[in-house]
């Protein structure tokens, strides 16, 4: 009927969102976005646009290009669809390719001696990956949700190194993790356990991550 109709409507367009909302806030972006948010709001806006284009590069080729082809490789190679990535077991390979990818970008960054909380963004990723790629030899958890609470978690450090009030930017990132979570458990990818213990451990990397460097 009329009613069964507009509610399967309203299915499909929450679902749409949701799907835009987790392919916008994919994990392996985060980094990119980070140094962004560096060069447009901290004393590193002052460095020349070549020098910022350079370190842009080199971050998207270490932390997206890099691990996004040689996951597809690896993905033809053992003759696995999209889909079967989400499976627990799958994800250990692409989850090591990524951490390697990043500790090259690290070491190239240390070795050129560039600014500490440009290694900061580094160190956050690189912990949230490395601790869940622990956690997901016993439990999955969402990387995207620890993603997103590592951004909450970075802010908060930041805001007292710095010392300004994160009260707005707080709000938007508590806004960004609760999107986050409900989309990947509106297209059933996590439990809310499983999203909630992605966000807490996000939160918890941020700030051990920054405070570390």
């Amino acid at each position: 009927d009329e009613h069964s109709l507009c509610k399967n409507e309203k299915m499909k367009t929450v679902i749409l969102i949701a799907r835009v909302l987790s392919a916008l806030f994919r994990p392996t972006y985060y980094p990119l976005v980070g140094f962004i948010i560096l060069f447009a709001f901290t004393y590193m806006s002052i460095f020349p646009w070549m020098f910022k284009l350079w370190v842009l590069g080199m971050v998207y080729l270490f932390t997206v290009l890099l691990p996004t082809v040689c996951t597809h490789a690896y993905r033809h190679i053992r003759g696995w669809k999209t889909q079967e990535l989400r499976h627990q077991h799958k994800r250990l390979v692409p989850y090591a390719i990524h951490l390697c990818s990043y500790l090259c970008c690290m070491f190239i960054m240390q070795s050129i001696h560039l600014p500490r909380f440009m290694l900061a963004v580094l160190a956050v990723s690189l912990l949230i990956q490395c601790t869940c790629l622990l956690v997901n030899l016993r439990w999955k958890v969402s990387i995207h949700s620890a993603r997103a609470g590592g951004v909450t978690g970075a802010l908060v450090v930041c805001s007292q190194l710095f010392g300004f009030n994160p009260m707005w930017w707080l709000c938007g990132c508590i806004l960004l993790c609760g999107l986050v979570m409900t989309s990947r458990t509106i297209l059933r990818q996590h439990s809310l356990g499983q999203v909630l213990a992605g966000t807490l451990l996000g939160i918890l990397c941020g700030c051990l991550g920054v405070w570390g460097i």
